[in-house]
């Protein structure tokens, strides 16, 4: 592989995607700025003009720091790679830690010490996110102190799960030959299967508390539904999402036996029973039509293309040259290779986003289906309409912003579709 080759074809994908995502943005804040005074005629004897303006606002501010995040990740991203600063990180940490500790301490330590810095350069944008827009518009009920607590539990629970991934993965591709991308492959399938596992009841909690859904007659109702779904679940817990944001949601989670039905405390404040089985219902549909499968499969297809791409990349002296980094000698490159893969990747994937989201609209559309067969689909109707309102979500995005980046129909859409489906 040519390194200027790689480097023209890097350059000429990140100016590409940042180009679109900007047209895109830009067009998403025109188009809701200009419908910000008018709600749509399918809302308008459901959700009040002052709902629909700040949904609008909400929309626009999200956006402007959108803007303000893009820019900076793409300057971030030239500055790891084309003006080196990875490949400085890189002698940095190598004469620091493996002379002393060894080859793959100094690989661990290299890997660390770029998602760290990244984490601190980034952490800003959350600051500003949390504090300033979700404060702004009512949504944040995080205090200072959980969030530098949740901030330190967070890194601890990365360095203690991801280290050990790390280490086994660098291991395998030292110690694996040619195919080692298809060892690793398997290691991280095996890994990210017993996370959703181990995720419920030891991750979850680090950061949650979960008790027993308490309202008997709710609880009988959901569970009258799994059963006619015939879906069984560990437990039916409540959430306290109420200590960080007012934002309100429902979901599963696990694998197997370890499957539970979580809901957020906002949620049941807000939905009534009936709503809340046709929101629950909803998530179903998508387990009975197999889109958590089916999801799964994908993107484990995709880390396996994926590894065998960079399997072949790690071999190329280009790769590491057409990307501002001089590769190690004498020493492994494996977590230098994992860390431009893993840098430059994402602005080649970026146009395949679409497809991605036309597949998770169908999947919705699908599960609405399945709810509105098995609960009332006015109940689902009325239940989307408080979602959106509730999380100042517009009703009028743009509509090639909502068909490149909309993993959701918008929601007159989705509402369109609804009277045609089975009554219950």
């Amino acid at each position: 592989m040519q390194a200027s080759t790689l480097t023209l074809a890097f350059v000429a994908a990140l100016l590409a995607s940042l180009a679109v995502k900007f047209w895109l943005a830009t067009r998403q804040m025109r188009h809701v700025a200009a419908h910000r005074d008018q709600v749509p005629a399918a809302f308008a004897g459901t959700v009040t003009p002052q709902a629909h303006r700040k949904a609008a606002e909400y929309t626009l501010a999200k956006g402007r720091l959108g803007l303000l995040s893009t820019a900076f990740a793409t300057a971030l991203l030239l500055g790891w790679t084309l003006l080196g600063g990875l490949d400085a990180l890189n002698v940095v940490v190598r004469n620091a830690v493996e002379p002393a500790f060894g080859t793959m301490a100094y690989q661990l330590a290299l890997l660390f010490a770029f998602v760290f810095i990244g984490s601190l350069l980034e952490l800003p944008f959350d600051l500003y996110s949390t504090f300033r827009v979700e404060q702004r518009f009512g949504f944040n009920r995080t205090t200072p102190a959980l969030f530098v607590v949740d901030l330190v539990k967070g890194t601890l629970v990365g360095a203690l799960i991801g280290l050990p991934l790390a280490a086994l993965v660098l291991w395998i591709m030292g110690a694996s030959g040619g195919l080692w991308w298809l060892w690793a492959w398997g290691a991280w399938v095996g890994f990210n299967l017993l996370l959703l596992v181990l995720y419920p009841s030891v991750i979850a909690p680090l950061f949650n508390k979960f008790e027993p859904l308490a309202d008997a007659g709710l609880a009988a109702r959901v569970q009258a539904l799994m059963d006619r779904c015939g879906f069984a679940a560990k437990g039916l817990f409540v959430m306290d999402g109420s200590r960080r944001s007012a934002h309100g949601n429902a979901y599963f989670t696990g694998l197997g036996a370890a499957k539970r039905v979580v809901f957020f405390d906002t949620l049941l404040a807000r939905l009534t029973p009936g709503e809340v089985e046709a929101v629950l219902a909803h998530e179903l549909g998508h387990f009975k039509r197999r889109h958590v499968l089916k999801r799964m499969v994908m993107i484990f297809a995709a880390s396996l293309a994926g590894l065998a791409l960079l399997g072949w990349l790690a071999g190329q002296s280009g790769f590491y040259a057409g990307l501002g980094v001089a590769p190690n000698l004498g020493t492994p490159n494996d977590a230098l290779a994992l860390i431009l893969f893993l840098l430059a990747l994402p602005p080649f994937t970026f146009f395949a986003t679409p497809l991605g989201a036309r597949l998770s609209r169908r999947h919705e559309f699908e599960a609405d289906a399945y709810a509105c067969a098995q609960a009332d689909g006015r109940d689902l109707a009325s239940a989307l309409i408080k979602l959106h309102e509730d999380n100042a979500s517009t009703l009028t995005p743009d509509p090639w912003y909502a068909r490149f980046y909309y993993s959701h129909p918008p929601a007159a859409e989705r509402l369109a579709a609804l009277p045609a489906l089975p009554a219950p």
